[in-house]
């Protein structure tokens, strides 16, 4: 499907099966045109979101943990992936009991009273209380979007999950200022996972006041979280389906069911003038082709192109790989971009099969604890037009 015709007809006819998700998604043929054949066609919404002459977007964590083998030991061991993640017992809700026997009430009582200015004070008590403490890292990332007119506008993508890892990161990258100077408008949060989300009073610490978007579905531990971290601004909880927010700008919360009972992904869709459709997203948990299609039946954009693409892809997160795998890089090159930003938990393995298969992917540097430059790691930009 090198033609763009044939992929809008292939994009056309599999827009309404992407529900099943991945598990529904294997061999070449699921990708295929093929398929279309057992879809109903779904009619193009066209919604017009407006334009923005540029993005850049800078990574300030994409590491939300240092060992596999250890998160994937604790998950085990507390019972496995459907566990609530409030009960593992991982930082910063440690309670001192052990793995499995966490409690958010328990844990948050030993350092809201910190929160979210004594954030040393309250890592010195989560680190003596929790389990595995110094593998928790986190994924954040810092949107900038330039509109026609020139003027540029910050956003925050997710704020990580370490206190000590995600102040060092902010302070690295300059975060700490732009939010101390109300340069950085809102927060947007991609999901309620641990690694996203359970650095809130990072971000609070230098602006308690930001606007805070959610998607809906957030758990009761974590609404009572962004109270307990000192949050004073507005909280906006975003509905399911697509939510203009700028020019050229707007989000996308996605109802999905997610591990470690999370419900619910919020991602970015940006038009970006003469170039196409630019998708950001923390872990894609929707699966990048429904990620691609749902903007093809939704949105109008430039040039009716998917430009480019930045963050997790949830392909292969813990650096395992299956041949069911192999099929979603295959299927990622029917989509056209021209730049690929990938990291986190899209994997090093994967990164590595889409350069091989001769993808546009912006490699990185492999500074600040990020694993290879095979993608866009700490401290690394990419910018889409």
């Amino acid at each position: 499907m090198s033609d763009n015709m044939n992929r809008r007809d292939f994009l056309k006819g599999a827009a309404t099966g992407v529900g099943v998700g991945l598990l529904g998604a294997m061999g070449l043929y699921s990708y295929s045109p093929a398929r279309k054949q057992h879809f109903t066609q779904a009619e193009r919404k066209m919604t017009d979101i407006g334009m923005c002459r540029s993005v850049k977007v800078t990574n300030i964590s994409e590491t939300s943990w240092f060992d596999n083998g250890t998160l994937m030991g604790d998950i085990k061991g507390a019972g496995g992936l459907l566990v609530n993640q409030y009960d593992y017992n991982w930082p910063p809700f440690g309670n001192g009991k052990g793995l499995g026997k966490g409690s958010y009430d328990e844990g948050i009582a030993q350092i809201k009273h910190l929160l979210p200015n004594k954030l040393d004070e309250a890592w010195e008590i989560i680190h003596a209380n929790s389990v595995n403490p110094d593998n928790a890292g986190g994924y954040a990332a810092l949107v900038e979007v330039e509109e026609m007119s020139g003027n540029k506008r910050k956003f925050l993508l997710d704020v990580g999950w370490s206190y000590k890892w995600c102040d060092e990161c902010f302070k690295r990258e300059g975060i700490d200022k732009m939010l101390e100077n109300k340069e950085i408008e809102a927060l947007f949060f991609s999901h309620e996972h641990f690694d996203h989300f359970w650095g809130l009073p990072v971000a609070l610490k230098y602006d308690p006041e930001i606007t805070i978007y959610i998607p809906e579905g957030f758990y009761p531990e974590g609404l009572q979280y962004i109270k307990d971290c000192g949050h004073k601004g507005k909280l906006i909880t975003v509905k399911t389906g697509l939510n203009p927010v700028i020019p050229g700008m707007a989000s996308y919360v996605f109802a999905i069911p997610i591990i470690c009972r999370v419900y619910g992904e919020q991602s970015l869709y940006f038009n970006v003038a003469e170039k196409g459709l630019v998708s950001v997203t923390g872990c894609c948990h929707q699966g990048i082709i429904r990620f691609a299609e749902t903007a093809y039946t939704e949105i109008k954009y430039e040039n009716d192109k998917c430009y480019g693409i930045y963050g997790g892809l949830h392909i292969s997160p813990f650096d395992d790989w299956d041949p069911k795998y192999d099929d979603l890089v295959i299927s990622l090159g029917d989509y056209g971009f021209e730049r690929i930003g990938c990291n986190h938990c899209t994997g090093v393995l994967c990164a590595k099969k889409f350069i091989t298969a001769g993808y546009p992917v912006v490699e990185g540097t492999a500074r600040f604890r990020s694993k290879d430059k095979a993608y866009l790691g700490n401290g690394d930009t990419i910018t889409f037009g």
